[in-house]
Formats: structure tokens, C-alpha cells, sequence
């Protein structure tokens, strides 16, 4: 991390910049802080680049994919400005060294520390390999060693403008001894390439060296082809498991959910001490620009006028799933993508990973959800003098993107709690929330929810709006007209589900102490609204039995939304 330059901008849209975290193929890449003070990696594109449309257009293929595949095992996009130049992307900080750095620190790892690793990065390829979707790229320095576990960066995401093309003659994805030989001699690229990776880079972790040795990038390729890993001194167990997964045939190489059953994890990595002992490695944030340090008074009135374009959900041209059947209404998402396409209004999403060019840069830190402040929307502009009217809030919101949250209820749990299975896309400390019973306030399993939603401890300024909806979200797909779920379909609801009036949570906060709880009805106050019309009533939660989900949205716009909070219920 080093210090700003004298030729660097003090600010990136609403981002201040604080430091320098590194630089790569694509651009520059700083530490920034929002104006609620969550710190966040911002790139900023360089101007060679923004001049290739080829060289655009591939990067904004790549951050729309590596938009999809959101999960615990890596960094969310917070913000993208890609209308013009300067192009830029801002994910979360996450602070940690890469696997490179902290074998070339620390030396070999334990078996067990390479089997808690092995796991849990397998399970990560697993839930990116889920969205049909290949890293491409898996190698140590693309690994982060977070304190919250192992975090997958850089999706394969082009370096230069030279490098644009993945078919270009002599060159294939990937990186020297950690590439497969079938993308290497015929540039099959498949979740089975992202297997022999893993395989390469575990045996790195396990044995301090590259795992085909060293030396010009055609000779390192040629070993991995036609020889075998070196895996002198790993214990035997694990070598045997290295050695399946880099096997020359791809077909021979076992699937993840092998890979992770032979590891018979039994504790967390997290928990690891040698893992855990690799914190120090991590990059330390200068005491002016820590999270502790009191940052100077800065309200959204401070914000430059060339606000940046918040990213939107991924709009997929094909989706994977069962053919429906003749009488089922498409999903409501897919018929808004059809629309989409048709007139050629495709928005995509995109998140910035960072470039480290051929070495590693070091302990690069990035990304880490969190926010000081709940973000808001401001009144627009008027002239001086002038009343300025409130913003308008955003009448629904419209389901753009498959929506793959899903809750599940904790083993022998008899108070309704459990767990989500994805992040939030935000964080908001100030954020309350409640499911019950609308009768009995027990937890909810039937008749009428109630659901409660609050700020609390939080003064908005004259003008501000923090605007919020409830997802109320069936664990199946819904048949439309007769609101069940699809006959002999059975598969696991990727909609949204039933959407409420988004509700302005600032307003409830002006005079009043405490915050107030505002109060929605389930099914009463939620539908379906697809091209700005409703779509479906909300259905009797006794109509689809089993583990519903609760995602709570802050709304910025009625199709431009970010979970903050998830919960859920079980429907009998």
C-alpha cells in the first residue's frame, strides 16, 4: 500500500481516495472510503484501454460474469461507472495476504492446513462452477487469505489490450503450471481445467515450489502436458488426491464434491492456527486511514455532481433449467430479459478484481463487506433559493436478474432462526427487522405474516431517503395462474418473489424516538410486477410448503435494489 500521487485524483464518484493498493494490466487500483465510511478497492481503467472497444467490451463480458457468481468465497461489487472515461469498478476491501505471499513468507503449509484449504476452495469453485461459470485463472496469487476464509479474485479478467482474444494463435487462458493441458493443446476450457488448477496450486501450498517447475512459460507448459507434478516430501494421502486432480485426462479428474469428501474436514479453516497465524501477514492500513481513525464530516450535499452509475443486477441472455411445462407462464425475471433484449437495453453489471501482472504484488488487500452508515438517496439539485422537492421513491421493484438467495432453518431450531446462504450485497449495522405471526407473534408458519422493519440510531439529514422492500420468496417456482408450485417441475424458485411498496425509512426517523417499527402484512401487501405492471397476487404461504425467504432490499430505483438482511420461515 502506498501513498497517493500528486498526478492521482482526490476522489472517484463518491469515493474518497486514501492510498495506493497496487497496479496491473488494466489500471490502477486505490483505496477508497464512502461517504459513510466503508472501505472499498476502486480500479480506475486506464485511458489505453477505454480507446480498444474490443479490449472494453472484454472486460465488461468479464465483469458481468464475475457479477453472477456472488457468493462467501468472493468480493462483491459496491459500484461501477462505465458509461465514460474514466471507467472504473469498486468492490469490497478485504484485507489478507495472497497464498503466494504467504507460503513465500511463512513456507510450506501443514497437511491439515492444505486439507482445510483444499476444501474450502473446492467448495468455493463448486458455487462459482454452479453458475456455469470456470475461474480460468486459479492460481496462488489468485488466492486471498481473508480472516473470514479463502477468497477467489481475478475471474480471468483480460491484462492488456494484447491479451484481449482467448483464442489469439499461441496463447491460451490461464497461467504456466497451473494451466491444463487441455486448454493448453486445444483451448478446452471447463470446470474440469479449474480442477487441475486447484490441484496445482494446493501442491504449491504443500510444497513451498511451483508445482511444474520453474523456468521459460513454453517449458513450464510442456512439463505440465507430458510430466508428472513434483510432489517430493507431501504427505502421501494428500499427494494421491493432488495427483488425481491434475491428472493429464480431464475426464479422469474427480469431481468437487469428491474432492471435498476426501478431505474429511472436521474443523474450520478459520480456525486453523497455522491459517490463522497468517493474519500478520497482512497489510496493515496507515494509522490516518484505519477504520478507527475519525474521518473528516462529510454529508451527501458534499458529493461531487457527477454522481457514478451504480451497477444493476446481471441481466443473463440463457438460463440453464428445466424445459417448463406447456401451460406455465414464463418467470416473471425471464420475461423482463426478453424485453430487455428486444430493445437492446441490456444493462450489465460489473465488479472490479484486481491485476497483479505476472508476480504477486504483495499482501493486496481487498474487499470486505461492511458500512458505517446506511447509504441514502438526496433530494435533486435546485437552484439557489429555491425549494427542492423530495425525490420521488420508486413506486415497486421489478426482478431483473435470477435471485439464487435461499434460507434454511437451523438443525432442531424451534424460534424460526437459521441461515442464508448468500451474503448481503450491503451491510447496515442500523438495520432492524422482524418475522412472526400476525396473530400470535410466534414464528410464522401459516395464515398471516407480519414483518417489521426499522432504523434505528440513525439521524438523516433534511432531504435524505433510504428506501426499503421486503422479498417474500417461495422455495419453488410458482405457477401463475393457479398459484401452486409447477406441476412435476420441483425445482428451486430463481425469482424474486413477491416484492413490497418500497417504504422511505428516513421519513419514520424525523421527531421520533425510539425508531418506529413500520408494519407489512404477507400476502396482503406484496405482489409481482414485471414491465411496470403487476404480474401476480402474493400467494398463502400453505400453498408451497417448506423453507421460504425474506430479503430485505434497499432501493435505489425500481429495478436498481441490494440485499441488506435475509431471513426466513418454514411454511406448513
Amino acid at each position: 500500500m502506498d501513498a497517493l500521487k500528486a498526478q492521482d485524483p482526490a476522489r472517484i464518484g463518491a469515493y474518497m481516495l486514501l492510498a495506493r493498493l497496487g497496479a496491473g494490466g488494466m489500471g490502477q487500483v486505490y483505496l477508497g472510503r464512502s461517504p459513510g465510511g466503508r472501505l472499498v478497492a476502486i480500479k480506475v481503467i486506464r485511458d489505453e484501454i477505454t480507446d480498444h472497444p474490443e479490449a472494453l467490451a472484454r472486460f465488461r463480458r468479464e465483469v458481468e460474469t464475475v457479477r453472477l457468481v456472488r457468493s462467501v468465497y468472493t468480493a462483491n461489487l459496491i459500484d461501477a461507472s462505465l458509461d465514460s472515461a474514466p471507467y472504473w469498478l469498486a468492490t469490497e476491501y478485504v484485507s489478507g495476504p495472497t497464498l503466494s505471499k504467504a507460503v513465500g513468507v511463512r513456507g510450506p503449509m501443514p497437511p491439515e492446513t492444505c486439507r482445510r484449504l483444499f476444501a474450502a476452495l473446492a467448495e468455493g469453485l463448486a458455487a462459482v462452477h454452479e453458475q456455469g461459470v470456470t475461474h480460468r485463472d486459479l492460481k496462488p496469487q489468485n488466492v486471498l487469505l481473508a480472516a473470514q476464509g479463502p477468497q477467489l479474485i481475478d475471474f480471468g479478467i483480460a491484462r492488456g489490450v494484447g491479451q484481449t482474444a482467448l483464442t489469439e494463435v499461441g496463447s491460451a487462458p490461464g497461467t504456466p503450471g497451473f494451466t491444463a493441458p487441455e486448454v493448453l493443446m486445444r483451448n478446452e476450457v471447463g470446470p474440469a481445467a479449474d480442477v487441475f488448477a486447484l490441484g496445482a496450486t494446493i501442491a504449491y501450498a504443500a510444497t513451498g515450489r511451483p508445482p511444474f517447475g520453474s523456468g521459460e512459460p513454453a517449458t513450464v507448459s510442456y512439463r505440465a502436458v507430458h510430466e508428472p507434478i513434483e510432489l517430493a516430501g507431501v504427505e502421501p494421502e494428500l499427494a494421491g488426491l493432488i495427483q488425481h486432480c491434475v491428472a493429464k485426462d480431464p475426464a479422469a479428474r474427480p469431481q468437487l464434491a469428491e474432492v471435498i469428501a476426501r478431505c474429511r474436514v472436521l474443523a474450520a479453516l478459520v480456525e486453523d492456527p497455522f491459517y490463522v497465524g497468517l493474519a500478520g501477514l497482512a497489510e496493515a492500513l496507515p494509522g490516518a486511514i484505519s477504520p478507527s481513525a475519525h474521518p473528516p464530516a462529510m454529508g451527501l450535499h458534499d458529493l461531487p455532481t457527477s454522481a457514478s452509475t451504480h451497477a444493476p443486477g446481471y441481466t443473463p441472455t440463457q438460463v440453464g433449467r428445466p424445459a417448463p411445462s406447456a401451460r406455465r407462464r414464463p418467470a416473471p425475471w425471464l420475461i423482463t430479459v426478453a424485453a430487455a433484449l428486444a430493445a437492446g437495453a441490456v444493462t450489465a453489471a460489473f465488479v472490479m478484481l484486481p491485476d497483479r501482472g505476472e508476480g504477486d504484488a504483495g499482501a493486496d488487500g481487498k474487499e470486505t463487506t461492511g458500512a458505517a452508515r446506511p447509504g441514502a438517496t438526496s433530494k435533486a439539485p435546485t437552484a439557489p433559493g429555491s425549494e427542492q422537492p423530495k425525490a420521488q421513491p420508486p413506486a415497486y421493484v421489478e426482478a431483473t436478474n435470477p435471485n439464487r438467495d435461499s434460507w434454511t432453518p437451523d438443525a432442531d431450531s424451534t424460534d424460526g432462526s437459521g441461515t442464508c446462504q448468500l451474503p448481503a450485497e450491503e451491510r447496515n449495522q442500523y438495520f432492524q427487522a422482524s418475522v412472526s405471526d400476525a396473530e400470535t407473534n410466534a414464528p410464522y408458519t401459516s395464515g398471516k405474516g407480519r414483518i417489521g422493519i426499522r432504523l434505528e440510531n440513525v439521524v438523516p439529514e433534511d432531504g435524505e431517503s433510504y428506501y426499503v422492500s421486503v422479498a417474500v420468496k417461495p422455495p419453488h417456482e410458482i405457477d401463475a395462474d393457479t398459484g401452486r408450485p409447477i406441476e412435476g417441475a420441483g425445482f428451486e424458485n430463481r425469482s424474486l418473489g413477491y416484492t413490497s411498496k418500497p417504504v422511505d425509512l428516513y421519513e419514520g426517523l424525523r421527531g421520533k424516538a425510539p425508531a418506529p417499527w413500520v408494519w407489512l402484512t404477507y400476502p396482503d401487501d406484496f405482489h409481482e410486477v414485471v414491465n411496470g405492471e403487476k404480474y401476480a397476487d402474493a400467494i398463502p404461504v400453505g400453498n408451497d410448503p417448506g423453507n421460504w425467504t425474506v430479503i430485505f432490499l434497499h432501493v435505489e430505483g425500481t429495478k436498481q435494489y441490494a440485499s441488506i438482511d435475509c431471513r426466513g420461515f418454514v411454511a406448513k
